[in-house]
């Protein structure tokens, strides 16, 4: 059946290019079908990080593209590094990346240890744990911005409930103390089930024997918790880790979405201050340094931690 497909191809195939398409080899065919691919991630990636590289030694401006643009070689990125306002919004995407991660992994973990376990209806509540996961990020901002309302939202009611505060006493966008705190919240429970995943899919991944033998060795529940899955989830935990702190540092839509930075600065992550410098200061070449900053500064982090990463599975 093959054969005649073929046969059939090829009469079909004009002279001419089946001559040009015999000539080529192996290695020639395979280029000509990734090329196409290869041209669009070119287009797409590598030229506007090139293109954003460049910037971040001029003094460009979008907003006045006539303008002559000039060379200020690393005038930006010694502003940028000397800027205190960039370092205040590095330190709160820092407490947002160290509090979204903690939370996440340690109740992420906490679910697929208890889903792993395969009790009545574990399938159900996989599904209705894996909800907020498949909603879009302006529905779930939209949607706690309305339960942070303090008038009529459901959370200040229940913390009322809960403590005898009254509701509109807590404002949990507008406080400055707390606004940091809701923006984690929702980040935990939207993602929180993104974790819980990959770290089901390593729980999954253990070997049932290892339980069995450690039985046969009477070790308990507590000591095969410590040696066995532990330290067999650690690589899948360190996964989820890399992917989420990576997403978490670049954090807007949610910051956005809730409190659009403020109070005043409070809740200002790196990226919510390098698109006010791009797209309301007009700042182009100084927000293409920024950018690059934080390019370098994942890419290094990154490296760094898979490396160890690497080390742990080879463990």
């Amino acid at each position: 059946m093959l054969n005649r497909t073929a046969e059939n191809v090829a009469r079909a195939t004009p002279e001419p290019l089946a001559r040009k398409v015999r000539g080529i080899s192996d290695k020639g065919l395979a280029w000509l079908f990734i090329s196409p691919t290869i041209l669009l991630l070119l287009a797409i990636n590598i030229f506007p990080l090139f293109w954003a590289i460049y910037l971040s030694f001029t003094n460009y401006r979008a907003n006045r593209p006539n303008e002559v643009v000039k060379n200020l070689g690393f005038a930006n990125y010694q502003r940028i590094l000397g800027d205190q306002d960039i370092w205040f919004a590095m330190q709160t995407t820092a407490h947002f990346v160290f509090w979204t991660i903690l939370l996440q992994t340690l109740i992420g973990f906490t679910l697929a240890w208890l889903i792993d376990r395969k009790f009545r209806g574990h399938a159900f509540w996989t599904t209705l744990i894996l909800v907020p996961m498949m909603l879009s990020p302006a529905v779930v901002g939209n949607f706690w911005r309305f339960l942070y309302e303090p008038q009529i939202g459901l959370f200040s009611y229940v913390i009322s409930f809960v403590s005898g505060i009254p509701p509109t006493s807590i404002q949990m966008l507008s406080n400055v103390s707390l606004a940091p705190w809701s923006i984690i919240i929702v980040d935990t429970w939207m993602w929180t089930p993104y974790v819980m995943l990959i770290c089901l899919a390593g729980l999954r991944s253990i070997p049932e024997y290892i339980y069995e033998a450690a039985e046969v060795d009477r070790a308990s529940n507590w000591r095969q918790f410590w040696s066995i899955t532990l330290p067999m989830a650690l690589p899948f935990i360190m996964l989820a880790v890399l992917f989420r702190g990576i997403e978490n540092f670049k954090m807007f839509d949610m910051v956005n979405l809730l409190t659009g930075g403020g109070p005043g600065s409070t809740t200002e992550v790196a990226s919510i201050t390098l698109k006010r410098q791009a797209f309301e200061s007009w700042r182009t070449g100084y927000s293409s340094a920024f950018a690059i900053i934080l390019f370098v500064a994942v890419f290094g982090l990154a490296n760094i931690y898979v490396k160890a990463l690497n080390k742990v599975k080879q463990r």
